[in-house]
């Protein structure tokens, strides 16, 4: 029996606006829980009441990544007229999120007699910013005022800071009888014969200094209908037309596939739109609802063979927030890309150094690279152009930032007093550690960075090739080459036949086994001759749970399969492992990879994989267990599925040259898949892929364009040997 593996709340969105609840649809003002846009907790507290008494869930779902339903029924309860036996009514939550959120309340009757009650509502609003949400520690600062407006049955919260303002109207309409409102709570009286039905909807306005977020008018079966010509449809269309699709036997594989496409759309920042293909994705829902750098450039990485529609927007949003001065507080310095940008109060009183933060070591060469990548799948020469200046600037920053002593390899130091610790993708604060669990104390030389840095040099390399600047393209190959040797050096450590976690402030190795070699091989840096060793390693029980690669072995003294990077795994890590895998032609391992991760994803209900899950073993009789406070959507844990695929086909676009590169293995639980309407330069492509035997076969139909299908293996960075 397979189990499915449902998240602990219902959560749905639609760009800045999202809502968290309770399965039972009440919202508890000590969670993450409410309803959010910009940084901002506009509603804090729900609870539903029968004559005082709380419902009873039945069931709960997500049904669209903007819709949720909610079914409850009654107890047994002593009403003005005579008992009402339990489950003789049922009510029905239907909620909806757009550019607010609408709710549908409806009542039926099952009984056989009339029944009369009291719903009463208890409806609160902190205009908590969330980060004091998320850590539980409020400040009170402005005041918080409460009007009702009795004949237009609107209940208005209203905030004041100075010139800080947030207000959130709740307003009922489409109503069976009217509400009142008293003691903080809205009350309707209801009478209901036998079989009658009772209805109200419910718009929750969420007004700013700058913006009023008001919903759409239809009731959800309206709201969800495809053939109902709505903005949400509209925007829906707008990405399902344009992604590539596949088909396949497998049916595990096709449902996680059309979860991720789901999931990267609900990703979508609309507020930062800025063409009808050219968008930017937010992290995570409900923490990450923002513009952050490393996780924009690297969801944009996944989706290259999906649609470029989301690097184009990262390059040019993350492209006009490059820092241009120096500041501790933010941690910036001139070139560097953002980490993290917010709105909220806390920003708003320079009480929080993200307006935007710039802490992250990760983001400038990551910049570089997805130039690069995008380039390479659009073969669009004036990328390169536009986006030339910012190249340099980052380039700049590498040299004159990135290493803080000028040893050859980038370093991270906070600066800011409210600033991150561990400026890497694994940012918590206790990720980077020694063997016996202590903490490696800042600079830290990671040795994922020393990767970024030579893919991001031996990429622009390329690049002024292409634009005619040879000198500049042979300085960073040799630079490129001076850095891996230097990398050999340092940080493979013989003795436990893998490379350092990271270099500690006495340029020790830090010899703690972790994934981060993983993106070394991705990035290229590894030599091919210890390729083999790190695979086998990464492979090894204690890092491979049969889940997927954990972020930190078993054997360590501070494993904790329930941690957030101690021990844990997260599908994004184990996409860009499998890439390495294939780059270096560990294809069985890459298939591997690939099975763990498709497998932990068909337990998690809808097939919507998590941003993080738990390390445990697996086993007969077990299955994935949620991190409890995990983003779910998440950008880059959807779009680890679309580097899955193009790791097992070895997809490599070279548009510029008008060629795609397929490397393909298909493992026998994946007989057969075909890409459709694949993005190549100009081209459009149907590649269909199928196993005889133990082979791999492939043959490609180009729709549109000129584009050459070629089988070519993927290769380590080659060096000239001039340089």
């Amino acid at each position: 029996m397979k189990v499915t593996v449902e998240p602990p709340f219902l959560t749905i969105n639609h760009g800045s606006i999202f809502m968290v609840s309770e399965l039972d649809g009440q919202i508890q003002c000590d969670k993450f829980q409410g309803i959010f846009a910009d940084d901002t907790r506009f509603l804090s507290e729900y609870a539903c009441f029968i004559d005082n008494t709380s419902w009873v869930r039945l069931t709960s779902s997500v049904t669209r990544y903007y819709a949720s339903k909610i079914y409850l029924t009654n107890p047994a309860i002593s009403s003005q007229n005579g008992e009402i036996p339990k489950g003789a009514l049922s009510l029905t939550i239907a909620r909806t999120a757009e550019h607010g959120i609408h709710e549908d309340l409806d009542i039926t009757n099952h009984s056989l007699e009339a029944v009369k009650f009291h719903l009463d509502l208890e409806i609160n609003s902190d205009f908590a910013d969330i980060f004091e949400v998320q850590s539980g520690e409020f400040v009170r600062r402005g005041q918080i005022e409460t009007d009702w407006d009795k004949k237009e049955y609107k209940l208005c919260h209203t905030y004041n800071n100075g010139d800080f303002y947030r207000c959130m109207i709740a307003h009922w309409n489409n109503l069976t009888s009217p509400p009142h409102y008293a003691n903080g709570r809205v009350t309707f009286q209801i009478e209901l014969e036998a079989g009658a039905s009772w209805h109200a909807c419910c718009c929750y306005i969420l007004i700013d200094n700058e913006h009023c977020h008001n919903p759409i008018s239809l009731c959800y079966d309206e709201a969800i209908k495809s053939d109902v010509d709505t903005e949400l449809q509209q925007l829906q269309r707008q990405w399902q037309d344009v992604c590539t699709t596949i088909k396949t036997s497998n049916e595990d594989v096709k449902r996680l596939y059309r979860q991720s496409l789901e999931d990267m759309s609900a990703m979508r920042l609309y507020d930062y739109d800025m063409a009808p293909d050219v968008w930017l994705p937010a992290a995570g829902v409900p923490k990450y609802v923002a513009l952050f750098g490393r996780d924009s450039l690297t969801a944009s990485l996944q989706n290259e063979i999906i649609h470029p529609g989301f690097a184009r927007g990262a390059l040019q949003k993350l492209g006009q927030f490059q820092a241009k001065e120096y500041s501790d507080w933010q941690d910036a310095q001139p070139g560097k890309i953002l980490h993290e940008l917010r709105h909220g109060e806390l920003v708003y009183l320079k009480k929080s150094p993200r307006s935007p933060y710039y802490g992250a070591a990760d983001t400038t060469p990551l910049y570089t690279i997805v130039l690069h990548e995008t380039w390479k799948w659009l073969g669009d020469d004036s990328l390169l152009k536009d986006y030339r200046e910012v190249a340099l600037r980052c380039l700049d920053w590498i040299d004159r930032y990135g290493d803080l002593d000028g040893d050859g390899f980038q370093e991270y130091q906070v600066r800011s007093e409210k600033g991150i610790e561990n400026q890497c993708w694994k940012d918590s604060g206790e990720s980077i550690i020694y063997p016996d669990g202590s903490q490696v104390k800042s600079p830290k030389a990671l040795c994922e960075l020393q990767g970024y840095v030579f893919d991001a040099w031996m990429r622009m390399a390329e690049v002024f090739e292409a634009l005619g600047e040879k000198d500049s393209a042979t300085e960073l190959q040799g630079k490129a080459e001076k850095l891996r040797l230097q990398f050999e050096d340092r940080f493979w450590c013989e003795d436990v036949g893998f490379y350092a976690l990271t270099l500690d402030p006495d340029k020790q190795p830090v010899r703690s086994i972790a994934s981060n070699p993983g993106h070394c091989l991705w990035s290229g840096i590894v030599s091919p001759e210890r390729a083999q060793r790190v695979v086998k390693r990464l492979l090894e029980p204690d890092m491979s749970s049969g889940w997927g690669i954990r972020t930190l072995s078993s054997n360590h003294p501070s494993f904790n399969p329930f941690s957030y990077h101690l021990g844990s795994v997260w599908p994004h890590d184990n996409g860009i492992i499998a890439l390495g895998f294939k780059r270096y032609g560990f294809h069985e391992a890459v298939a591997g990879v690939a099975a763990d991760i498709f497998e932990t994803a068909s337990h998690f209900a809808c097939y919507r994989i998590p941003e993080v899950y738990a390390g445990t073993k697996r086993q007969v009789g077990a299955f994935p267990v949620p991190y409890i406070e995990a983003n779910i959507p998440q950008a880059w844990a959807a779009g680890s599925v679309f580097h899955l695929i193009q790791a097992l086909l070895g997809l490599q676009a070279d548009a510029p040259h008008g060629c795609l590169y397929v490397d393909p293995y298909l493992p026998d639980w994946l007989p057969d898949l075909t890409l459709c309407d694949l993005e190549v330069g100009d081209s459009s492509i149907d590649i269909r892929f199928w196993r005889e035997g133990d082979r791999t076969c492939w043959d490609a139909s180009v729709r549109s364009g000129t584009i050459s299908v070629q089988q070519k293996a993927w290769q380590p960075w080659a060096i000239p040997v001039s340089v």
